[in-house]
C-alpha cells in the first residue's frame, strides 16, 4: 500500500485564494486518503484581522481529506517562519511532506506525482526536493517527462526530513567563488546571489536554494507543471511578469522518472532561455522605465505577510 506523504498548507489572509486552493487540492487523486496540516498565521495588524478570520472559517468547512489538523498561530510569524516551522515539525513527525501555500492551484495528478517521486528517491541523498512547478519554457516536449535541475522552487514542493533537518533560516555567512556564483545564478541569467544577500528580498526559499546548492543537491522537475500560482487577490491587476511565470497545468499522470542522477542539459538551456527573455519585449521594458514602475522579483516565493 502506498504510504502517502502528509500535505502542509501555509495560509495567511487570502480567503478567496485559499478556498480555490483547497477546492482544487481536494480534487486530486489521493486527496481523500491524505493527512492535511494547515498552518494559519495570525494577523500582523488590525487591517488583517477580518481577512484572517474569514480564512479560518473557510478552513473549518467539510473538505474531503483523510484528516485535517489546523494550527492557528497566536502571534504573527510571517511567511518565512510559519513555513519553516511547519515543514520542520511535520517532516520530523512523518519523515516527508508536500508543501503548499494559499495561492496555488494544483493539477489533479499533483499529489500522485509528489508521492511517487518521494518514494522513488527517498534514499538518494543528492535529491533534496521535488518541485511541482515548472517554468513555461519554449518547446517543452523536447524535455524528458521529469528531469533533475539545480534550482529549487517555492511554488509547491516536497521534501524529506533527511534533506530538511540541517537547513536553517539563520545561515552562517556564506562565501562563494566567482564560478560558483555564476552557476548559482543559472549561468548569469538570474541574480539569486544578490537576492540572498539583500535583506529586503531574501526569503526562506532563497536560503533553501542556496543550502541545496552548497550540498551539490538536485531537484526533480516535471516537464509540464503540476502547480500554477494564483494571483494575489489584494492586487488590482496582474503584472506582465506574473503572466510570464504562469504555466499550463499538466493533465496526465507522470510515470517516467530518471534513473541517472545528474542535471539535465536540455532543461538547463531551456530554463536559461526563459530567464533571458522573461523581462519581456523591448517596448514593454521601455514603457515600464518611463512610468517608473519596475517589477519586483517574483522569484523564490516572495510574499507580503512579513
Amino acid at each position: 500500500m502506498l504510504k502517502l506523504a502528509p500535505i502542509i498548507l501555509c495560509v495567511y489572509d487570502q480567503p478567496k485564494l485559499t478556498r480555490q486552493t483547497l477546492q482544487l487540492l481536494e480534487k486530486n487523486i489521493h486527496a481523500s486518503e491524505s493527512l492535511l496540516y494547515i498552518f494559519s498565521d495570525a494577523p500582523k495588524d488590525a487591517d488583517s484581522v477580518e481577512d484572517v478570520n474569514k480564512l479560518r472559517s473557510i478552513l473549518r468547512e467539510p473538505w474531503e481529506f483523510k484528516h485535517i489538523t489546523i494550527i492557528e498561530r497566536q502571534r504573527h510569524l510571517g511567511v518565512d517562519e510559519n513555513l519553516f516551522d511547519a515543514v520542520s515539525k511535520i517532516t520530523e513527525k512523518h519523515g516527508k511532506a508536500i508543501v503548499l501555500t494559499d495561492n496555488l492551484q494544483t493539477s489533479t495528478f499533483a499529489l500522485s506525482y509528489f508521492n511517487d517521486a518521494l518514494i522513488r528517491y527517498e534514499h538518494e541523498e543528492q535529491i533534496r526536493s521535488i518541485s511541482g512547478y515548472m517554468y513555461p519554457v519554449q518547446h517543452p516536449k523536447r524535455l524528458p517527462k521529469t528531469f533533475f535541475f539545480r534550482l529549487s522552487n517555492a511554488w509547491g514542493f516536497a521534501t524529506w526530513q533527511r534533506a530538511w533537518k540541517d537547513f536553517t533560516l539563520q545561515e552562517k555567512e556564506i562565501t562563494l567563488k566567482r564560478k560558483e556564483i555564476k552557476s548559482l545564478n543559472i549561468d548569469g541569467q538570474q541574480n539569486f546571489w544578490e537576492l540572498h544577500n539583500n535583506s529586503q528580498l531574501k526569503t526562506w526559499a532563497t536560503a533553501w536554494y542556496l543550502y541545496i546548492f552548497k550540498q551539490n543537491g538536485l531537484v526533480l522537475y516535471p516537464r509540464f507543471s503540476m502547480i500554477s500560482p494564483l494571483h494575489n487577490e489584494h492586487k488590482q491587476e496582474n503584472s506582465y511578469l506574473e503572466e510570464m511565470y504562469t504555466p499550463t497545468l499538466s493533465n496526465t499522470k507522470i510515470k517516467y522518472f530518471p534513473t541517472e542522477i545528474k542535471e539535465n542539459k536540455a532543461a538547463l538551456e531551456a530554463i536559461k532561455s526563459f530567464y533571458k527573455h522573461k523581462k519581456g519585449p523591448l517596448i514593454y521594458r521601455l514603457l515600464r522605465y518611463i512610468t517608473k514602475k519596475p517589477n519586483r522579483p517574483l522569484e523564490m516565493g516572495k510574499q507580503s505577510n512579513k
